[in-house]
């Protein structure tokens, strides 16, 4: 039994979709961050930096496991699906789930911290937050054209990028003129797995998501 520890974000909905995806039995336990449950000692023994998602591989006699990323090619890897077989084609995948992590992740969360969760609006900031995050996809959108996924099976990479992009409109970024973003978007909302694994855990209303959002800044 896999047990997560998660809350409604980008990077802890990457897990809850990839084992939705993996068909295997999973526990969620929801980490509160307006209780500061991701500072307690309990919770500081899975994931030494506070933050989610982690996992406990029970059936690893009790492995855990933290950061997004390296969730995700754990359970690829155990599992034996989301990456590909093939050396050169799971490099690829590797490089792209890392252009995920090092690059639209952060930059779509700065995007977010300047132009949702901060009191005071600071111009440059979303500015150069937001065009950033347009590069990336761009770059994305290129990659994408001609394929159906990233690399030339569906694939951790896809789950990684699609669970930050898929709330663009939200960061209030733009995709005009991306048109093979847009269709791998399409082909993603098509998946039964990628629309549960983004429900789990449902996601706060509006007002307690920045309030949690928030709490993590400060602190």
């Amino acid at each position: 039994m896999i047990e997560l520890f998660t809350a409604a974000t980008p990077n802890g909905y990457k897990v809850s979709i990839a084992l939705e995806e993996l068909e295997v039995d999973y526990k969620v336990r929801k980490i509160d961050f307006n209780k500061g449950e991701q500072r307690e000692d309990w919770f500081l023994k899975i994931n030494p930096n506070g933050r989610i998602p982690a996992i406990i591989d029970h059936e690893a006699g009790g492995l855990r496991v933290f950061e997004s990323g390296a969730i995700l090619i754990y359970l690829a890897e155990k599992y034996g699906r989301l990456i590909p077989s093939d050396e050169k084609e799971r490099v690829e995948c590797l490089c792209w789930l890392m252009f995920q992590m090092g690059g639209i992740g952060p930059m779509q969360g700065q995007a977010n911290v300047f132009g949702k969760y901060f009191d005071e609006k600071i111009p440059s900031a979303i500015s150069r937050y937001r065009n950033e995050c347009r590069r990336l996809y761009s770059v994305l959108d290129t990659h994408l054209k001609g394929k159906e996924w990233i690399c030339n099976e569906f694939s951790i990479a896809d789950i990684a990028n699609w669970a930050w992009i898929r709330s663009y409109k939200w960061s209030e970024l733009d995709i005009s003129g991306l048109a093979n973003l847009r269709l791998w978007m399409d082909r993603m909302v098509e998946r039964p797995a990628c629309l549960k694994g983004c429900t789990i855990p449902p996601r706060q209303e509006a007002s307690k998501q920045i309030q949690s959002a928030k709490s993590i800044i400060q602190k």
